[in-house]
């Protein structure tokens, strides 16, 4: 999965940012010794971090189906895992690379997940969306300076690019044969409870249900209201 949101993420560049520049994007890890044998324009994504996406976690299990509509085994649902790149211009003037990353982050910002025309190999085959989010704030355990203190080059304008990726790789459940007299459930030891009496459900029907008024008692009550009066005439 990795290796094919690098191609997408190359190709995306190159054909709406790059197209008409001699720019190559490369994959590399910008430390001091690479960023020394630059010697042509270069857009560089290092993939610097790979976390899962909790957010997108989700329980229960997905059924597979055979061409009748059976089901035949369960599957967990994709995990997602966030590639964080490093997105970085080179070139020799700090004003070319100011305008190259412009360009960069012009492109990406007219999308919310990788174009789909663009997915092929498993990402393609799964026809599920893959998030990708531009230059947002870094998470509070990181920051981006921390990065280029770990890599021993010096701080360089850069933009975070996050792609969230789904994983299908699971342990596969088989399901067993789909039963043809329907379920019947037996318990050692364990006796039904007896069927009500007819009679006695009848019974228990004609009394009044707490909530509703007895209508007997309330034609009763009505007919001592509307009656004479003492001292009436």
């Amino acid at each position: 999965m990795i290796h094919e949101v690098d191609d997408v993420l190359r190709a995306l560049l190159r054909a709406e940012a790059l197209d008409r520049t001699s720019v190559t994007v490369v994959f590399e890890a910008p430390t001091r010794d690479w960023a020394a044998k630059v010697n042509a324009p270069t857009v560089n994504l290092y993939l610097y971090d790979i976390r899962e996406d909790l957010r997108r976690r989700e329980r229960g299990l997905y059924n597979e189906y055979d061409d009748a509509g059976v089901v035949i085994a369960r599957r967990r649902p994709p995990r997602y895992f966030k590639l964080s790149y490093l997105l970085t211009a080179w070139t020799k003037r700090p004003e070319d690379e100011h305008r190259l990353l412009s360009e960069l982050l012009v492109c990406l910002l007219r999308y919310e997940a990788l174009p789909s025309e663009r997915l092929g190999g498993e990402l393609g085959e799964l026809g599920v969306p893959v998030p990708l989010s531009t230059a947002l704030p870094p998470p509070e355990d990181r920051s981006f300076a921390d990065v280029w203190s770990a890599l021993g080059g010096e701080l360089k304008p850069s933009l975070d690019v996050v792609v969230s990726v789904p994983f299908t790789a699971s342990p596969r459940y088989a399901a067993g044969p789909p039963t043809e007299d329907g379920l019947q459930l037996h318990l050692d030891g364990f006796e039904p409870p007896p069927r009500p009496d007819p009679a006695l459900a009848a019974r228990s029907a004609e009394k009044p249900v707490y909530g509703r008024p007895d209508r007997e008692l309330a034609r009763r009550a009505m007919t001592r209201r509307s009656g004479p009066r003492d001292g009436g005439a």
